[in-house]
């Protein structure tokens, strides 16, 4: 089931009114203007992953809430069957299943993302996102070109990457078909742990 981009901005706005924080608040923490974050928390604009997940952060809730307006209710384990997830369909297509969302105070945001072979994007610069703590890619199919700063990366099906998230990062298929991979997004709590 995909998320209602409404349902989900008006838990963003009862959430940081509940907090205290003002729009100026979210902004700085999302990175964003003020403007823009504005157009995201009335649901006008697309709400991309790391847009939700720093609005978790500062919030002091679980991503799953602000998707489901459920707090995650699972503590020993979580098993979630091939096809199951929270999907959540963020970024030019790109398709994330979150792979545990039931699971409660995860160390880590585990799913299995699809990014469509854009013809388009192919010769353009990579879109990066930063977002605090670590990341793991893990492609299962499909060739992909990873930006990491000023690097480029060429992956394909076996290959696997960990890096700094909060530094820029981005991802495209290539090879004119699909890229499937395993990303499993490391909290910054978590990743001092570790």
């Amino acid at each position: 089931m995909e998320p209602n981009i409404k349902e989900v901005a008006n838990r963003i706005h009862a959430l940081r009114e509940d907090s205290g924080f003002t729009c100026e608040d979210m902004a700085q923490a999302t990175g964003r203007s003020v403007e823009e974050y504005i157009a995201q928390e009335s649901g006008d604009e697309d709400l991309s992953f790391t847009f939700l997940y720093k609005c978790a952060d500062k919030l002091g809730v679980d991503v799953i809430e602000l998707l489901t307006g459920e707090n995650p209710h699972l503590t020993g384990y979580s098993l979630t069957r091939v096809n199951d997830g929270l999907s959540i369909k963020r970024r030019a297509g790109f398709e994330y299943l979150h792979k545990a969302p039931h699971f409660r105070h995860k160390l880590a945001e585990p799913f299995l993302v699809k990014a469509p072979y854009l013809e388009e994007e192919q010769n353009k610069p990579i879109h990066l996102s930063y977002h605090e703590g670590q990341e793991i890619d893990y492609v299962i199919s499909g060739k992909m070109r990873f930006a990491y700063e000023d690097h480029i990366e060429e992956l394909e099906a076996g290959d696997l990457l960990m890096y700094d998230s909060s530094r820029g990062h981005g991802m495209i298929a290539v090879g004119g078909q699909p890229c499937t991979f395993i990303a499993i997004v490391i909290k910054p709590s978590a990743a001092e742990i570790i």
